[in-house]
């Protein structure tokens, strides 16, 4: 079967690999000039499997105003006369309830186990690099009050089996020796010891040279326009190149998703939620982290990729907008050099990218409406911590193949 996947990022990757895999003839199509050269380009550098929630959860609505007041904010909303702006925040805000939270979080955690068995056996099966460790996420409490909060993951986690370790202030710093120099900043942590970290870009380009070996073809520097709908099915994707005939289409264009599908009818709840990084060479490894911390206060992932620091985090809602923002990256800056000053930040990168949100937290995978046009988006914050997991269930489900793992939860019926 000839299947064309819109999107070249991580999530496009993994299902070219997979699809590729099963025998398909398989098309891959972006506009960049290479794979992973949006999102998927320099974000946080977690695999995290056990840091795995809903931005939507109890609570919320109360923080996210102390938070727009805070002078280091890990929340921006800059609002404007958008409809689907409106339309997703009151739908993200009706999952900010306890029980919501649970239902969203088990599904997460479903598919984020899922994904790394299924990364730990791509490893064995092809040889990738990408200055990959195997150490954890460090979850880092500064105050008392955020420990305490921390029982409701660690209900979700116990009740999933997902390993998990209680730390207090000394733990800390045995998981992460460089915190001994700022040990009077931590009220204690939440060590999620079957985290990955590495560069999600050096992965997904490694993948993707894999991918054409098996005959993927990666076509560059073409522009989506449209689908070609006819009797109920996709016939062909409409780019400035010409029409490409299909059997199948995956759509895995992250924020991007919903504009093409709104063409076609389908309305998908994902939003554009910008995350900015900086990229910082280490210059004291003594002060730099082993593996991930995540810094609680300000939802800022702090990562060690090789010889360097990648910083990451806050939530911009501007819609699709990609402008860098210095205030942005005074955040990242105050929050890596409170805690680990092992690198000048004047030498950093600074980068945004645009986050393909869904309301309730899980992504959306599966059959549309349209019988052979299928989704693999809305990934938020955890793209390449779920791809390998989402690429496998797509790839069974193009296939006419029951997945592994229960995934009717995960498509955009949900919704009603």
């Amino acid at each position: 079967m000839k299947v064309t996947i819109l999107g070249a990022g991580v999530i496009g990757v993994t299902t070219a690999y997979q699809l590729a895999k099963l025998g398909h003839e398989v098309v891959v199509l972006d506009r960049q000039s290479g794979p992973a050269l949006e999102t998927s380009f320099a974000n946080a550098g977690e695999v995290s499997f056990g840091y795995c929630s809903p931005w939507a959860a109890p609570g919320i609505p109360m923080k996210a105003v102390k938070w727009m007041l805070m002078r280091h904010a890990p929340l921006i909303l800059r609002p404007k006369l958008d409809a689907a702006m409106l339309t997703w925040l009151g739908r993200m805000l009706s999952n900010c309830t306890a029980a919501r939270y649970a239902v969203n979080k088990g599904r997460m955690l479903r598919l984020a186990d899922y994904s790394r068995t299924a990364l730990a056996e791509l490893r064995r099966e092809i040889s990738l690099s990408y200055d990959e460790r195997m150490q954890g996420t460090l979850q880092l409490f500064r105050t008392q009050q955020q420990l305490d909060a921390s029982a409701k993951d660690v209900k979700a986690l116990a009740a999933d089996g997902v390993p998990f370790e209680v730390l207090d202030r000394d733990g800390c710093v045995r998981a992460e020796p460089a915190l001994r120099y700022v040990r009077h900043r931590i009220a204690g942590g939440l060590l999620t010891p079957k985290d990955e970290t590495g560069d999600c870009f050096k992965f997904t380009d490694a993948l993707e040279q894999k991918a054409a070996a098996l005959g993927v073809d990666f076509r560059y520097g073409q522009f989506i326009n449209g689908l070609n709908i006819e009797a109920g099915q996709v016939r062909g994707v409409i780019t400035d190149h010409g029409t490409i005939r299909s059997d199948a289409v995956v759509v895995a264009l992250g924020s991007y998703s919903p504009l093409l599908l709104k063409k076609v009818g389908i309305k998908l709840p994902v939003y554009p939620v910008k995350g900015y990084s900086l990229t910082i060479p280490i210059a004291d490894t003594s002060r730099a982290p082993e593996s991930t911390v995540m810094d609680e206060t300000y939802k800022i992932a702090i990562t060690r990729l090789g010889d360097r620091i990648r910083v990451g985090g806050m939530a911009e809602i501007s819609g699709y907008t990609n402008d860098l923002v210095e205030a942005r990256r005074r955040t990242l800056e105050y929050s890596v050099m409170d805690l680990f000053p092992g690198g000048d930040p004047k030498t950093a990168s600074f980068w945004s990218g645009l986050r393909p949100m869904t309301p309730d937290g899980p992504p959306i995978i599966g059959r549309t409406k349209i019988r052979n046009l299928f989704l693999n988006t809305g990934h938020g914050t955890l793209g390449w911590t779920m791809s390998c997991g989402s690429s496998r269930v797509i790839a069974d489900l193009v296939s006419g193949r029951k997945p592994d793992i229960e995934t009717e939860d995960l498509g955009l019926g949900r919704y009603g």
